[in-house]
């Protein structure tokens, strides 16, 4: 991984920030949210302590942290809140879409006794919440914008959230009170903008946003690329980072795009104009394009900032990466000092340690691909706990010592498993412990751990916490260390939220039952059994092989190979509506996991970088062969389809291997790389150079590498499937081979789901695809 210098600070002021203050015992404790009205009746565990009113970004000495970063030497303008209809509806008012709906992304409320969560029951995702304890639920957002991420407040006023309008990539933030009132816009309001969440203040006065924009000057062609760069590493840094994070005010200026109103409210996330460039700023470096700088296209930039969701005081730079893959503030210190900001492509990430006062990067450490909450500071600020699997295959928890500047001291590693990594880190408010979730196989194990940051000094033992089902996909720590809040899911239930008090596994009210995964007399959900293929250069694979409901054990079956996106995601034993409706057409299916994928160690996810791209399809031949060889598929009855770079797969298999399959189904797939890097995301081409290769040094393995190039070989029915507002891979991919397999008399057609973006998710969207998918494969394979 490429390292920035490391070098003397400079002339950096050696005072330490104001200090932020904490909220008070008053704010901490439990409280109950009714449907239509704010309240300040304290909880009955509360014990009569009256709500007290949380500190504000202007009394904590955030805003005064980063003097002159933005603007014409003044601390930024504050952001317009918009404010929104308020909709929420108790949950007898909401219309059930699903039989069986799934709960998911749960995050605690200061008491620990309140959740909120996302839950499809009304047919798409859509922000909730309740008790964990009680079945009094109510919808906070009624729009059928689909919600990704949502995070409660410290000081529990106010729930903040991701929405995806339309269903598309480009998405915004808002946030609402507890109670479903006052819900407004934050960031990423404006048609073209986007916008997601990063963490709050540790008091709740503040959020952290990153949105994307582009800056109104680049530097003149021929500048040398990070000259004039502040942010530069101290002594005793530790690992340097490929991009600096500060500049001179004065070369710093309000992109085009920014709207100023009233004289002091500015929208974040407004879509930018390029305007030629006639004043310099700093041009920063990307590992994809390094040490060049152009005027033309103008690239994106994502910068986070500190936001008062009351809209009363200025928004706070934290952090801004020209042409950046992910920018996102994961934690600040308690006293303000200090940032975690995790940035950098896939394969590539980096964790770095920001100083708020003048956005200088005094640590940078490699982190692993996955959840993107990579860590937290110590309630001191001089330890930061670190999910990270810098020298190591798998991921391990981290504790970095840094000094009163937030530079490094020392890296020691506190958590491990041989052969496992650490797939989600939550550490509690006290900071004197945290949840931890490996990944074992693909199967998630759940430990409660103490947290030393002393070098040497003994660690308590952990307490394992027994799952009912196979994979945690999140934790939310609560009041109390030893009752934190889950979401899992598992072969033989939807996703759901379980509560686990002093261990005990207890289902949310609200969560189905697990009886109710699938409407009466359909056939029960099928649990998989681990499979382990051989490549054919000896590499060990992996995946999850499903049989169909009533055959034989020995009985060649038709079976479909699903391909997971990523590359690096990594089949898991959950629930897949799709499987089973594949499995109730008499299909088995088999989900492997080829090399690129995650769960199996840092070699295994590099193994398909470059050329290795070639080894990784005949991967998906290789596991069709091992299906064949133990007599669970058919020879005859093969069929292949993913999604994302599952759906590359699919298409690359079929026209690489075209005698193995009798029909394939990409979906979003990428049909030729050099189209794909021309019509992405530029923070996805970003992360894609380094996984494919870059679009113009290596042109050639891009197109050698592409199904469109080998597209004569295709023999089989295609049925190619994407969503009409996908920007990471815009439909035209699947456009383009429908086209070319038609134009070569092979039967080809394309379903275009309506609303839909990258990711499939309304219920009768998603239930359309399911059929139309079913139905051809078994059209083609059965009929």
């Amino acid at each position: 991984m490429d390292q920035p210098r490391t070098a003397g600070e400079g002339n950096a002021a050696e005072h330490d920030a104001d200090p932020v203050r904490t909220p008070s015992a008053g704010q901490a404790g439990s409280r109950s949210y009714p449907v239509g009205g704010v309240t300040d009746r304290p909880h009955p565990s509360e014990g009569g302590v009256a709500e007290q009113s949380p500190a504000r970004p202007s009394d904590t000495g955030l805003e005064r942290a980063v003097p002159g970063r933005v603007g014409s030497g003044a601390a930024q303008a504050a952001p317009e809140v918009v404010l929104v209809p308020d909709t929420a509806l108790p949950l007898d008012a909401v219309p059930r879409v699903l039989v069986s709906h799934g709960c998911w992304y749960p995050s605690a409320d200061p008491g620990g006794r309140y959740v909120a969560f996302i839950c499809d029951r009304g047919g798409v995702p859509q922000l909730w919440a309740g008790p964990v304890d009680g079945d009094d639920v109510h919808l906070l957002d009624t729009e059928l914008d689909p919600v990704t991420e949502v995070a409660w407040s410290p000081d529990g006023r106010w729930i903040a959230y991701t929405t995806a309008p339309g269903g598309s990539e480009h998405t915004r933030v808002l946030c609402v009170r507890p109670d479903g009132t006052g819900r407004r816009v934050l960031a990423g309001g404006e048609p073209g903008s986007s916008a997601y969440l990063g963490c709050w203040t540790h008091d709740g006065s503040a959020l952290a946003v990153t949105v994307a924009e582009a800056p109104a000057h680049l530097p003149p062609a021929g500048a040398e690329a990070g000259a004039g760069l502040s942010g530069v590493l101290g002594p005793g840094a530790g690992a340097a980072s490929p991009v600096s994070l500060a500049s001179d005010a004065a070369a710093t200026v309000h992109p085009e795009g920014w709207t100023v109103r009233d004289g002091r409210a500015t929208l974040l996330g407004a879509p930018s104009r390029p305007t030629p460039p006639t004043t310099r700023v700093t041009g920063v470096p990307t590992a994809a394009d390094p040490g060049t700088a152009s005027t033309e296209p103008t690239p994106r930039t994502l910068s986070a900032y500190l936001v008062d969701p009351d809209g009363s005081a200025a928004p706070v730079l934290l952090a801004s990466e020209r042409e950046a893959a992910t920018l996102r503030v994961c934690d600040i210190s308690r006293d303000g000092r200090l940032a975690l900001v995790r940035r950098g492509p896939r394969a590539r990430r980096e964790a770095l340690v920001v100083r708020t006062r003048d956005l200088r990067v005094t640590c940078a450490i490699p982190v692993a691909d996955g959840d993107p909450w990579i860590g937290t500071f110590a309630p001191d600020g001089r330890t930061l706990w670190l999910r990270s699997d810098h020298d190591r295959e798998h991921a391990a928890l981290y504790a970095v010592a840094l000094d009163r500047r937030g530079r490094r001291l020392r890296l020691t590693v506190a958590a491990q498993r041989d052969g496992s990594g650490l797939e989600l880190l939550a550490v509690d408010r006290d900071g004197r412990g945290a949840v931890l979730s490996w990944n074992v196989r693909g199967v998630s194990e759940l430990e409660v751990a103490p947290l030393v940051p002393v070098p040497g000094e003994a660690r308590g033992p952990s307490r394992a916490v027994r799952l009912p089902h196979e994979v945690v996909t999140r934790v939310a720590v609560t009041a109390d260390p030893d009752a934190p809040v889950v979401a899992l899911s598992g072969s033989l239930r939807r996703p759901g939220v379980w509560w686990l008090p002093q261990g005990a596994a207890l289902r949310t009210p609200w969560t189905s039952r697990d009886e109710d995964v699938v409407a009466p007399g359909v056939h029960r959900p099928v649990r998989p059994v681990p499979v382990r293929p051989v490549a054919r250069d000896g590499l060990g694979l992996g995946g999850w092989y499903y049989r169909a409901p009533g055959r034989s054990p020995r009985e060649p079956a038709p079976c479909v190979l699903h391909l997971h996106g990523g590359p690096e995601e990594q089949e898991r034993p959950v629930f897949d509506p799709l499987y089973h409706e594949l499995l109730g057409r008499g299909l088995d299916v088999f989900a492997p996991d080829v090399r690129g994928s995650s769960g199996y160690g840092r070699s295994f996810v590099d193994a398909d970088l470059g050329r290795g791209r070639f080894a990784a399809i005949d991967d998906v031949a290789d596991c069709a062969a091992h299906v064949l060889l133990e007599g669970l598929a058919d020879p005859l009855r093969l069929a292949v389809m993913g999604h994302s770079y599952g759906g590359y797969l699919a298409m690359a298999s079929l026209v690489w291997h075209p005698e193995l399959f009798r029909t394939g189904v990409p979906v979003c797939g990428m049909s030729d790389l050099t189209t794909f890097f021309a019509g992405t995301e530029p923070w996805l081409a970003q992360s894609a150079a380094h996984k494919y290769g870059h679009p113009e040094h290596d042109r050639e393995l891009l197109h050698a590498l592409s199904p469109m190039s080998r597209v004569d070989a295709l023999r089989v029915p295609v049925l190619a499937v994407h969503g009409e507002h996908d920007t990471n891979v815009p439909p035209g991919e699947s456009e383009q081979f429908v086209r070319a397999a038609r134009e070569r008399g092979v039967e080809a057609e394309l379903l275009v789901l309506r609303d839909e973006g990258h990711d499939f998710r309304r219920a009768d969207n998603r239930r359309a695809f399911r059929r139309a998918a079913a139905d051809w494969i078994q059209r083609h394979l059965t009929g």
